[in-house]
């Protein structure tokens, strides 16, 4: 197994502030903008952008954690049951701009779930996807972000890790690991 360091703790930090203009330009005073941020791994960046432009444009967005499991097309495809994370989502949607966040997409099914799962809370006016890797040649769905951190050009064999410190790891970093040597 080989790894190869994508960006490292001070790359991130500056990829997140730009990430977070880049929603200071587009949604202003964030008024009727919320942040929903998909379990597992998604709520750890989405609570790290809340913070972020909590610091930047002084704003308070609401932040909601979206499990998507029992939405997937693969549920019941799997050899072990995929276990199920919690929702949090203390707000309606209704008529919000909602934000999307996750850490890395893939082949789009993720995404494609969460849509799904999130009409629960209301109709928003519109939903933007922002994820902070972007694997690319491996989307299943046709499902394109709107804020991207970093585009990765990957192989089906390779995996893109995220290690952050809210998750426990000692630093922020991002890893492309080669499953096979």
């Amino acid at each position: 197994m080989q790894k190869k360091l994508i960006l490292d703790s001070d790359l991130l930090d500056i990829t997140l502030s730009r990430l977070c203009e880049q929603l200071i330009e587009n949604h202003g005073s964030f008024e009727d903008s919320v942040i929903l941020g998909l379990q597992p791994r998604g709520i750890f960046l989405a609570e790290l952008i809340q913070q972020k432009i909590r610091t930047l444009a002084k704003k308070e967005v609401p932040l909601g954690y979206l499990d998507a499991t029992f939405y997937r097309d693969d549920f019941r495809r799997r050899d072990t049951p995929a276990k199920a994370s919690e929702t949090r989502v203390s707000f309606v949607i209704e008529g919000k701009r909602v934000i999307l966040v996750d850490d890395v997409l893939f082949t789009g099914r993720t995404v494609r779930a969460a849509l799904d799962a999130m009409i629960a809370f209301g109709r928003p006016e519109k939903v933007e996807l922002l994820v902070l890797v972007d694997r690319t040649h491996t989307r299943d769905l046709p499902i394109a972000a709107d804020y991207i951190g970093k585009c990765v050009n990957t192989l089906e064999s390779q995996r893109v890790l995220v290690e952050l410190v809210a998750q426990g790891h000692k630093q922020n970093r991002i890893w492309l690991i080669n499953n096979k040597v």
